[in-house]
C-alpha cells in the first residue's frame, strides 16, 4: 500500500490557501485515476484507488489529515500502523516556500525547514518518508510567512498551480513504482516552472 498524504487545513475557509496545495493535489489525483469516494478514518479524509504501472497494479490510499496542518503526524501514523506500512511507503505532498513558484522536487528524509506539518509527521514516524515539495515562493521576510501561506492562491497563479497538481496526477505511475527521480522529471516536463512567475506572488 502506497500512502499519499496531502497537507492542508480542513475548514472551508482554508480550502484555497497556499497551505492547502497538498489537499488540492490529492483531489487532482483522485479525479485523474477515478478513486473511490472520500470517507472519514484515521482522523482524516481518505480515498482508495489503484494505479496501473509497468510493474503491475499498485494500491494507493489518499489521506488528507483533518487535524490541521501542524498536527498532521497523528493521521499519518494511524494509517501507517493499520496498513503496516514503512516510512518509504509514505509520500507527503506539501507547499514549499523555499522553492520558487512552480518548482517541484522530490526528497526523502531531511529536516523540516520550518514546516510544522513536516515536523509533526517526522515526530510521529521518523524522517525517512518521501516528500513531494511543491514550490509556492517566499514572501520575502519570515514575519510574513504565516499570512502568506494562509492566504488564498491568487487568481493570477491558478493556471500554473493547477498545471503542477495535474502533472503530479498524470505522472503518478512513476511515483507508484518508486522512481522518484523520474517522477520529478516528468512532473516538471508536464508543468515547466518557466510558466510560473519566478518571484513569490504577493499576498492578496
Amino acid at each position: 500500500m502506497l500512502i499519499l498524504v496531502g497537507l492542508g487545513n480542513p475548514e472551508a475557509k482554508y480550502a484555497h490557501n497556499r497551505h492547502n496545495l497538498g489537499f488540492l493535489t490529492l483531489d487532482a489525483i483522485a479525479k485523474r485515476w477515478d478513486f473511490g469516494p472520500e470517507r472519514a478514518k484515521f482522523n482524516a479524509r481518505i480515498a482508495d484507488g489503484v494505479v496501473d504501472t509497468d510493474k503491475g497494479r499498485v494500491p494507493i490510499l489518499l489521506l488528507k489529515p483533518q487535524t490541521y496542518y501542524n498536527d498532521s503526524g497523528l493521521a499519518v501514523s494511524q494509517a501507517m500502523k493499520f496498513y503496516k506500512a514503512a516510512p518509504g511507503d509514505v509520500v507527503v505532498f506539501h507547499d514549499e516556500i523555499d522553492l520558487a513558484p512552480g518548482r517541484f522536487r522530490m526528497r526523502t528524509g531531511g529536516g523540516a525547514a520550518g514546516n510544522n506539518g513536516i515536523r509533526s509527521i517526522t515526530a510521529a514516524i521518523g524522517p525517512d518518508f518521501r516528500r513531494a515539495r511543491m514550490g509556492m515562493g517566499h514572501p520575502g521576510h519570515k514575519d510574513l510567512v504565516m499570512s502568506y501561506v494562509l492566504s488564498d492562491i491568487p487568481k493570477a497563479d491558478h493556471d500554473w498551480v493547477n498545471a503542477m497538481a495535474n502533472a503530479a496526477a498524470d505522472a503518478l505511475p512513476l511515483l507508484a513504482m518508486g522512481d522518484d527521480e523520474k517522477y520529478q522529471a516528468e512532473v516538471m516536463r508536464l508543468a515547466p516552472a518557466e510558466k510560473a512567475d519566478p518571484r513569490a506572488s504577493p499576498s492578496p
